[in-house]
């Protein structure tokens, strides 16, 4: 049975957005019809569907689909009421087949790759086979940051850090990760605000010390400013703000604008402090340190992107530190 990629029982979860042609539909991290107002490198990033589903029930023990190819591309990963069955590369592919799958009711879920387009012009499933749509009840959870929180180099998209954290905790997932830009803009913050959410967490300063595009008079007050846009709709939920992970190179030397990784987490602890010293008592600062810390430099083969194996540290850490704690 062929599906158009726009069928109604087809949850695109994790995408702002969806272009939709006569060809093939794409998710976005931003919202399409208002791309005008963003900068074009996020929009690049923007682009890949980092922790974007699609979901759906069904008693299929097949499901394949049709795509446009991609000179880059990531994994695709298929999760069967939860548990990872399978993995496939598609870069360069224009299409992809998962079989042998159990003929019992499950839930469905392809996990698209973190980095690269993917635009998918149909999906097929066993002729005679049910078709639901999935209503996911679970807490949904934003995490907003830079490519630490895209994971281009982890194993696969389950295993991106925001995956492992959502998958472990019960979480339905929007990540907003995107490499190189994470620089607190506002129609960023307004996005969060206007997206259905139970929790957020932002992974702040490692875009910022890289670019210098705020200094220490302009950090703190946009991290505040954000906070406070998102509260317009938001006004309890809780907010987790995270400062930069460990990067050697970075912790005492200044960028042009005179800010260090160790001044920078400062910083996001004083905008937390501030806000709830306002009576924002549902803000909390989290030291990126505790779920990355010098203890797992030999895991940053750049001194600053994790491998794969620091993206699974980090899940886990980010679970017992942050989830665990906050996300209640």
């Amino acid at each position: 049975m062929q599906l158009k990629p726009d069928a109604p029982q087809l949850t695109w979860q994790g995408a702002i957005s969806l272009q939709k042609t006569e060809d093939w539909v794409m998710p976005w991290r931003t919202p399409h019809p208002r791309h005008v107002l963003f900068p074009e490198p996020l929009l690049e990033r923007s682009a890949m569907p980092a922790g974007v589903r699609i979901s759906f029930r069904s008693n299929t023990t097949r499901v394949s689909g049709n795509i446009i190819p991609q000179k880059e591309s990531g994994m695709l990963d298929l999760c069967c009421e939860g548990e990872v069955v399978a993995s496939l590369n598609l870069s360069q592919k224009d299409e992809f087949v998962f079989q042998g799958l159990s003929d019992e009711e499950k839930l469905i879920e392809l996990w698209l790759p973190q980095f690269g387009k993917f635009q998918l012009r149909n999906l097929e499933i066993d002729d005679g086979a049910t078709l639901e749509a999935f209503t996911d009840t679970r807490p949904r959870w934003i995490t907003y940051g830079s490519s630490i929180t895209q994971c281009r180099t982890a194993a696969s998209p389950t295993q991106t850090w925001p995956g492992i954290v959502a998958r472990t905790h019960g979480l339905n997932l929007t990540c907003l990760g995107y490499g190189g830009q994470c620089h607190l803009d506002a129609m960023v913050a307004r996005m969060i605000r206007d997206t259905p959410a139970d929790y957020v967490s932002m992974c702040l300063g490692i875009n910022i010390q890289g670019a210098s595009s705020l200094g220490p008079r302009a950090f703190r007050p946009a991290i505040i400013g954000a906070v406070q846009i998102v509260r317009e709709k938001h006004p309890d939920i809780p907010i987790a703000l995270m400062s930069p992970i460990c990067s050697p190179p970075r912790e005492e030397k200044p960028n042009a604008v005179g800010f260090h990784l160790q001044r920078m987490r400062e910083e996001v602890q004083a905008a937390a402090e501030a806000l709830q010293a306002h009576g924002d008592t549902h803000v909390h600062y989290v030291d990126g340190l505790s779920v990355f810390g010098e203890d797992y430099v030999h895991l940053l083969p750049d001194a600053l992107h994790p491998d794969a194996e620091g993206y699974r540290v980090m899940g886990k850490n980010f679970t017992t530190v942050v989830a665990e704690k906050f996300f209640v």
